[in-house]
């Protein structure tokens, strides 16, 4: 029987969607079936089971699945015997505590005896005894950012993304505890079938490749020999650009990648220095 290496993820939302995304991008293909508990791929030897987004750490943690991809906060807050093997880098967000907007908050002392909502008992408890600071957490599930609206609680302490919850809300945001985004998970005793390692170390590379390509933008260009000392030394590149002659004398071609965040801040000085026919081509995937 072939051997299949079972991914445990989240069964619907953002995490699930950026998930897909990054297993599409990979090369690695599901049929699209609802109301299934285990997919398998069509064209790589792993297979997917789907669950709650807090169910996942202890899955790994007891074997049921071989790895999962969850969030960080989640990992912190189940505090299951699991080792993050890869931070992929989407479905970012932050732990952080929310006040009413009409407190005047000047510190972390200021929960001092009050009463903080929160789903996340266990990483808010950390935080209160790092800081020395004595609150009742009072814990529930789903929209803890209305307890103080109802008087159920003082503050909250929840995950925040863009904060228009927290404002639609009449909260603030006045502490971040922890940042948080998707991240690979293995058991603390790793993957005992030999096979299946195999096939995590393919998976792990797969990933890479497709986090390596993000922000990068591969970039060509026209230089006069004589000014191609100008552009080389204006260029950010991975490693050293390459160049090649043009069939046109006195000219040549250059090649390099860019993190995308900086094309418009050297774009102009590049034209400057004597740069044409400047293209801009996207990556999808980069093996370093």
């Amino acid at each position: 029987m072939e051997s299949v290496l079972r991914i445990a993820v989240q069964s619907k939302g953002r995490l699930y969607d950026e998930t897909m995304e990054l297993f599409g991008k990979a090369g690695i293909k599901f049929e699209p079936v609802k109301r299934t508990l285990l997919v398998q791929s069509r064209n790589f030897p792993v297979e997917l089971l789907y669950l709650r987004d807090d169910d996942i750490p202890d899955s790994v943690a007891m074997g049921t699945a071989d790895v999962g991809i969850v969030g960080l906060n989640e990992v912190e807050e189940k505090q299951s015997e699991v080792n993050v093997l890869q931070y992929l880098g989407f479905s970012k967000c932050r732990l952080s505590l929310a006040v009413p907007k009409e407190i005047e908050y000047k510190g972390v002392e200021w929960f001092n005896g009050k009463k903080i909502a929160t789903s996340y008992p266990e990483i808010l408890k950390k935080f209160l005894k790092t800081n020395s600071l004595d609150a009742d957490i009072h814990v529930i599930s789903g929209s803890v950012e209305i307890a103080p609206g109802i008087g159920l609680a003082d503050a909250i302490f929840d995950i925040v993304s863009s904060g228009s919850t927290l404002v639609s809300n009449n909260l603030v945001e006045v502490e971040t505890v922890m940042k948080s985004e998707a991240v690979l998970i293995g058991n603390k005793h790793g993957v005992s079938d030999e096979k299946k390692r195999q096939i995590l170390n393919q998976l792990i590379f797969r990933m890479s490749t497709v986090k390596a390509a993000e922000n990068k933008k591969y970039m060509l260009m026209n230089v006069p020999e004589s000014k191609l000392e100008d552009v080389l030394a204006i260029l950010p590149g991975i490693k050293s650009p390459t160049v090649l002659p043009l069939a046109e004398p006195g000219w040549c071609s250059v090649h390099t990648v860019i993190d995308e965040t900086c094309f418009w801040d050297i774009v102009g000085n590049l034209k400057d220095a004597g740069a044409e026919g400047i293209l801009v081509l996207d990556i999808m995937k980069m093996v370093l």
